[in-house]
């Protein structure tokens, strides 16, 4: 588990990784003020690692190029992993602003944004973790909400 094959990327909206700066960064500040101009802009992320799972364990890998960035994190119990419902990345559900929550139609429809639905306009993915342990570049953490080889696209300690 060294590090991360290719060079794989994801463009997204100017507004919604805004926000989500915003929101990883705990800023309460309004998203008024970013203005429609800024939605036609897009950016290009470059996955810094992968979501790794077997059997019994579950394991954010980085390429080894990143390793300098995690001094530090063993001091950490808990890291936030912002990654990519890569799998969901179709026009099709992209398009999907409605859900039942969990899959499950015996809950009531809702927005997208009001759940943890893969399906949504950018397919952005944060969840918090517990850290096990840090070696080299890997990050053993307790769980997380993704699937094997999914693009992990930044940390938070």
């Amino acid at each position: 588990m060294d590090g991360i094959s290719g060079e794989s990327k994801v463009k997204i909206s100017g507004v919604i990784l805004l926000g989500l700066l915003a929101y990883t960064c705990g800023c309460n500040n309004s998203m008024a003020d970013f203005g429609d101009a800024k939605a036609e802009k897009t950016y290009t992320l470059y996955p810094i690692g992968k979501v790794v799972r077997d059997q019994a364990h579950t394991f954010i890998v980085l390429d080894k190029r990143y390793q300098p960035g995690l001094m530090g994190m063993e001091e950490f119990s808990e890291v936030t992993v912002v990654y990519w419902f890569d799998r969901n990345d179709t026009p099709e559900k992209r398009s999907i602003l409605k859900v039942h929550p969990r899959g499950n139609e015996s809950n009531p429809l809702r927005g997208v944004f009001t759940t943890h639905a893969p399906m949504r306009p950018n397919l952005i993915a944060i969840s918090r973790c517990k850290i096990l342990s840090v070696k080299d570049n890997v990050i053993e953490i307790d769980e997380i909400d993704a699937f094997d080889d999914s693009p992990v696209l930044d940390l938070k300690g």
